[in-house]
């Protein structure tokens, strides 16, 4: 049984977290003390009933308030697949939050209320789906029951939608009306709206596929080097990790970079149990056939597709701290383990979200995207966005708070 990594995003009130507690509802996913909590929270919808959305509100602010602040994750199972779903909040000011969850997921469910269309945040979350190379969009159109269940009000926003994703370069999108409330289209089909055609959500859910790409430039960034040094063990040395992309196999010709020493897997081990390829997002261990000098941090490539090293290249940011960027600042930037001193050398421009015009001689605030150029004290390993996106992220960590201050995709060298 496969696992499905999906976050869902929209704009405040569009019912995202009504959305996520209807399809555990309806698939029967809660438990009964989960149930008895909310009945006695109090919190009730306008028709009476028990307001599900308080199922993934978390924190007291956000049940007081009626809104999501944290991403919040929720787990389920159907017959055909297992489902981590990532609750993002549509707050604007939350714009961060909601980054930490879509890096980790593969499809993004973009809400729209059926009564407001296209607006702000949803090309803000639209935009942010392209960056991060999410690998599929689902549009679900929510509360439908607004609007008498108006197909003309659907198709318009889906042609609005279309126009939005056409600009972004998002291919393949899928759109689904539904009522999270009334519980339209989401593990049930709707009586309501017999001129739909497609899946109902769940459905739609347990059968995407993505299709494997064996492209064989698989990464595997150390986060561990495992030497027991028992008398049982005396000369185990493993390199502990979570593998990027597919292809890692028994007798593949390695690179550690940033060092470029070369040797061969000889071993790769899950469990006390050896096997002779590791899958995407896999945590194993592996050995190689030389003893080298490997630490935490190192990253391990197959010798025949390399990553890069480099010290100077540009990237798209996404800036998170209440403090704009300062190019005079020394930043951290972690990509997978490694931690490594940086400075924006220039920031080219920042994004308007609303029109996509790119805007000159900006100061990057909170939730603004732009570009800018960086220089490491040391070599990065990365790839390129275009080649191999799920390596081309980082993270950017101010010494003086050690809070996380942005988010990178890195685009390409410096010209």
């Amino acid at each position: 049984m496969n696992i499905l990594k999906f976050i869902t995003a929209g704009s405040v009130d569009d019912g995202k977290s009504t959305l996520i507690g209807r399809l555990l509802y309806d698939t029967n996913s809660i438990l009964d003390d989960q149930l008895e909590a909310i009945q006695k929270a109090n919190r009730k919808n306008n028709d009476g009933t028990v307001d599900l959305a308080i199922l993934t509100d978390g924190l007291k602010a956000e049940r007081e308030q009626g809104i999501t602040i944290d991403v919040a994750y929720k787990y389920f199972q159907t017959e055909k697949r297992k489902f981590i779903i990532a609750d993002a909040p549509g707050h604007i000011q939350y714009t961060r939050n909601m980054v930490t969850g879509a890096s980790n997921s593969d499809l993004i469910i973009i809400l729209i209320d059926a009564r407001k269309g296209v607006i702000e945040q949803t090309k803000r979350h639209s935009f942010l789906a392209s960056m991060l190379a999410l690998r599929k969009v689902l549009v679900c159109i929510n509360k439908m029951d607004m609007v008498d269940y108006s197909e003309d009000v659907f198709t318009t926003i889906r042609a609005d939608y279309e126009r939005l994703a056409e600009k972004l370069g998002l291919e393949g999108v899928d759109y689904i009306p539904v009522s999270a409330l009334k519980g339209d289209n989401i593990v049930h089909a709707s009586q309501a709206m017999p001129w739909y055609k497609g899946e109902a959500l769940l459905s739609y859910l347990e059968a995407v596929e993505f299709p494997v790409e064996q492209t064989n430039n698989w990464r595997f960034p150390v986060q561990w080097v495992v030497r027991p040094q028992t008398d049982e063990l005396h000369d185990y040395r493993g390199y502990a990790g979570r593998v990027v992309g597919e292809g890692l196999k028994v007798g593949d010709e390695i690179l550690v970079l940033p060092s470029e020493q070369r040797s061969h897997i000889s071993a790769i081990e899950l469990a006390g149990k050896e096997l002779s390829q590791a899958e995407d997002a896999q945590s194993v261990i592996i050995h190689l056939a030389d003893q080298l000098d490997i630490s935490r941090g190192d990253i391990i490539v197959n010798a025949s597709h390399p990553a890069l090293a480099e010290r100077h290249f540009e990237a798209k940011i996404c800036w998170f701290d209440q403090k704009p960027l300062d190019s005079n600042q020394v930043y951290l930037l972690q990509n997978h383990s490694r931690l490594s001193k940086v400075k924006i050398q220039e920031v080219f421009y920042k994004v308007d979200i609303n029109t996509h015009e790119l805007l000159y001689d900006e100061i990057i605030k909170l939730n603004d995207i732009g570009k800018v150029a960086i220089k490491a004290a040391e070599e990065i390993v990365f790839d390129l966005y275009a080649d191999n996106p799920k390596n081309a992220r980082a993270i950017l960590i101010d010494p003086r708070s050690n809070l996380t201050v942005g988010a990178l995709i890195i685009e390409e060298l410096a010209s």
